[in-house]
């Protein structure tokens, strides 16, 4: 069996942490294992708050504009799809440091250090999640941050995979 939902949020703090509640409330209800979930949501969360600080203008009105969360619970993976209308990602910079703990060494986009209070989310997404795709929508423009994990289950969980 396997589940979907998408989310339309206003680029706004308080999205962040709703986005994260029905995500771990769906993993919960599923059977999946805790330390899986837990590790789901700081990625959600971190791609998240990326999508409300830096996806884009406001929309008519004068009130923030909107980013999208797609998340899919499917046999033993579990797929988060953030989008937003900014201005997406540049072009990696190959000279710069990458992610050796990925085959072929994935560009990171802006290494941070440990104690800096931002440009860690990219980071974090690539160390809790099994794959990552980041990039920009073709056509339109936007950020895409996609991430896999797969799952455990509890025992005698109602969405195991069999």
């Amino acid at each position: 069996m396997s589940i979907w939902w998408s989310l339309r949020l206003r680029r706004d703090a308080a999205s962040v942490p709703l986005a994260r509640r029905l995500l771990l409330g769906a993993m919960e209800t599923a059977g999946v294992d805790p330390d899986i979930s837990y590790d789901i949501s700081v990625a959600l969360s971190e791609a998240c708050a990326n999508a409300v600080e830096h996806g884009g203008g406001t929309a008519p009105g004068g009130l923030p504009g909107a980013y999208h969360v797609t998340a899919y619970l499917d046999g033993e993976k579990c797929r988060i799809e953030v989008t937003d209308s900014g201005p997406g990602f540049a072009p990696p910079d190959l000279s710069r440091a990458t992610d050796t703990a990925r085959p072929g060494g994935t560009p990171l986009a802006h290494p941070a250090h440990e104690d800096d209070e931002h440009g860690r989310g990219l980071h974090l997404i690539r160390q809790l999640t099994d794959h990552v795709h980041i990039g920009t929508r073709p056509g339109r423009g936007g950020a895409v941050v996609c991430f896999d994990k797969i799952l455990k289950w509890r025992e005698g969980a109602p969405l195991m995979a069999v």
